[in-house]
């Protein structure tokens, strides 16, 4: 059982990292309604169920991924207990030999380590080099649960101010595939 504080929907006090902060800070300036919680380091998406809860939105999963060349880069976010199928994926855009990047691209790209990437990581990429990819079932739901860039806390927004607003905040579109 992890460590999880009461829900909140004013601004992060104490000691925060700087996505974090920035996540926060673009939420509030667009005025789009969130909730968040602290919590202990979460390493899987197992331990992300009991959040889920706690927020009423599940925490989804962030897969960064990249082709073999290292000169294309992608953002999947999908359903928690989706299994991941790299064939799939990769068919649905049409392209091949996809693999899980290394964590020095995934700091260098969304400027997190393993374990921290979100859609709010791409808050840190400013050329466009990440596209982002959504799984139907994630953009149909009313709610969307994710780090803001560390796993020690967790946000709630509606799915469609992330897709509507956040994310064009940010000069990101979304690919919506079904996998």
């Amino acid at each position: 059982m992890i460590n999880i504080s009461e829900i909140k929907s004013d601004l992060p006090k104490g000691k925060r990292t700087n996505i974090e902060l920035k996540s926060h800070e673009i939420l509030n300036e667009l005025c789009l309604e969130y909730e968040w919680v602290d919590n202990d380091e979460v390493s899987s998406m197992e331990e992300c169920t009991e959040i889920s809860e706690k927020l009423g939105a599940e925490i989804r999963k962030s897969i960064f991924l990249c082709n073999r060349q290292k000169n294309m880069f992608f953002l999947l976010i999908m359903p928690a207990n989706k299994a991941f199928d790299t064939k799939v994926f990769s068919a649905a855009l049409n392209v091949p030999r996809l693999s899980f990047a290394s964590g020095e691209l995934m700091e260098k790209y969304l400027g997190v380590l393993p374990g921290n990437a979100s859609v709010m990581s791409l808050i840190n990429d400013k050329d466009n080099s990440v596209q982002l990819v959504i799984d139907n079932e994630v953009a149909k739901d009313d709610w969307f649960g994710c780090n803001p860039g560390v796993n020690t806390s967790h946000i709630k927004i509606k799915t469609n101010d992330l897709i509507d607003k956040f994310l064009p905040y940010i000069n990101h579109k979304p690919t919506i595939i079904c996998l």
